[in-house]
């Protein structure tokens, strides 16, 4: 297979150095839909010492790569306009190669399909800890890049942003206003389980679990869009009061 230019451009070389900070001078973009997500990874690499760019969609993170060259790219294996594997696998194809590439789910068997498509590495939903945040970018780089000597694992913790999470639930709402189609049920089951497990809601995890069982198996879907209409209410409404 011919192998796809992003851009003309190689991407810049970079190596791990300040032992507090390791990801200095690392350009990460996050391909995420979710902003409880992409707000816990954006606060992960503010401490680890990384810049960050977002995008939310894949057309989006593709017009990013034709300007920006990042020395990591974290891709959302559930995105609004296509399957995060797919992008994936266009990265890692295309020359020069994003030197760190990494899929990114709140279903942990999509690791999977992540690596299948050419990822270097994967990370669970929720994205919580510093120290596995940073591990799982620099074991990915090439050894001459990863820092030398001991280095301190920090023991921070990033909780879900409460604003970011509001946003989540807010989108779930609309897109369960025109859900008319296999691709929009889909999408609602696939975003909702992430943003559930970021926030620690078993009982909105449980509802978009069992959506998307009901869906596979083919079932009537009315009675579990309803419960996730009702518990997504519910919250926005808590949020609202608090």
């Amino acid at each position: 297979m011919e192998q796809e230019s992003i851009g003309a451009e190689d991407f810049p070389t970079w190596r791990a150095a300040l032992p507090n900070r390791p990801l200095a001078g690392l350009t990460v973009l996050v391909v995420e839909d979710s902003r409880v997500a992409s707000e816990a990874v954006r606060l992960l690499c503010l401490r680890s010492g990384a810049r960050i760019r977002r995008a939310d969609c894949i057309r989006s993170a593709l017009r990013h790569l034709q300007t920006y060259r990042p020395g990591a790219v974290i891709v959302d294996m559930g995105l609004p306009d296509g399957d995060g594997a797919d992008m994936i696998a266009t990265i890692a194809r295309a020359m020069p190669r994003v030197p760190v590439i990494l899929g990114i789910s709140g279903d942990p068997a999509r690791r999977k399909a992540a690596i299948r498509a050419g990822a270097d590495g994967f990370l669970a939903k929720p994205v919580e800890s510093l120290a596995l945040f940073q591990e799982a970018i620099l074991a990915a780089l090439p050894p001459d890049a990863r820092p030398q000597g001991l280095r301190a694992l920090p023991d921070d913790m990033i909780a879900a942003d409460p604003e970011a999470l509001r946003n989540d639930l807010a989108h779930v709402a609309d897109v369960l206003a025109q859900a008319d189609d296999t691709a929009a049920i889909d999408y609602i089951a696939r975003f909702l389980a992430g943003v559930a497990r970021s926030a620690h809601d078993r009982m909105l995890e449980d509802a978009a679990t069992t959506l998307a069982r009901d869906h596979a198996q083919g079932r009537a879907l009315a009675t579990d869009l309803a419960r996730i209409s009702g518990l997504v209410q519910d919250r926005l409404a808590s949020a609202r009061i608090s």
